[in-house]
């Protein structure tokens, strides 16, 4: 079941519920944070929007991290209002910044503006003083092979994934969704010192063994970009 044909240096946990999942994930994700903290004087969480992190959510907000150093983005955003069920600013906030994790410091990639491209300035405003690269990244990925809001079918692709770009976020326009998008670029998203997939269903599975096949056809499948050496997959049914 688990043979992925996994590109080397790809570690898979598989775990038998989605809150053993979350649990294992937010002990790796505060272990690195914490690590991290010793040395520098902030560190970035970036997480992924949707259910499957919630369990996560829950798990990590509760660890005794110095949370007023740690800066905490979503690796993409509906640009909806933050009021919007689509929201997942709105996910975020009432699941991960609370209790301890309250105390961090919350970037919002969702601004002023009627679309992605006309907030763009003030978006790239607000992640003004983010250091990069990144500490965690948490993705997520969609049974078309997308991650973040890298999709297949999005006009602005070539640019998210251009990583000789200065640009850490794209306007993301795919005809497959309803609504518009903010997204991390690849460029910001794919040197981050602690990696992490986080997939419930065998479907996901499947979408990653696809993904494994033809790796370097990067645009159809984008996920395929984070598919290297140091990634760490965390699964549940």
């Amino acid at each position: 079941m688990h043979d992925l044909g996994l590109p080397e240096a790809v570690d898979a946990h598989f775990f038998d519920t989605p809150d053993d999942t979350g649990v294992a994930l937010a002990d790796a994700v505060a272990n690195h944070l914490a690590e991290r903290l010793l040395i520098a004087p902030r560190a970035s969480l970036v997480v992924s929007g949707g259910s499957t992190p919630l369990p996560f959510f829950k798990a990590v907000r509760e660890k005794p991290l110095d949370w007023a150093r740690i800066d905490v983005l979503l690796a993409d955003e509906r640009w909806v209002p933050e009021d919007d069920e689509a929201s997942n600013t709105r996910l975020v906030k009432e699941n991960l910044l609370q209790g301890p994790a309250s105390e961090a410091n919350y970037l919002s990639l969702k601004q002023p503006g009627d679309t992605p491209a006309d907030g763009l300035a003030a978006v790239e405003a607000a992640l003004a003083d983010l250091h990069l690269p990144l500490d965690v990244v948490i993705l997520g990925m969609g049974n078309d092979g997308h991650t973040a809001s890298l999709f297949p079918d999005a006009p602005e692709l070539d640019n998210a994934l251009d990583t000789d770009s200065a640009a850490i976020v794209a306007p993301m326009t795919p005809p497959s969704q309803p609504q518009k998008r903010i997204t991390l670029t690849l460029r910001a998203l794919g040197q981050a010192g602690f990696t992490a997939l986080h997939l419930k269903g065998d479907d996901k599975l499947e979408t990653l063994q696809a993904a494994c096949r033809d790796i370097d056809q990067v645009k159809e499948m984008p996920i395929r970009a984070f598919l290297r050496p140091g990634l760490q997959i965390f699964w549940s049914a």
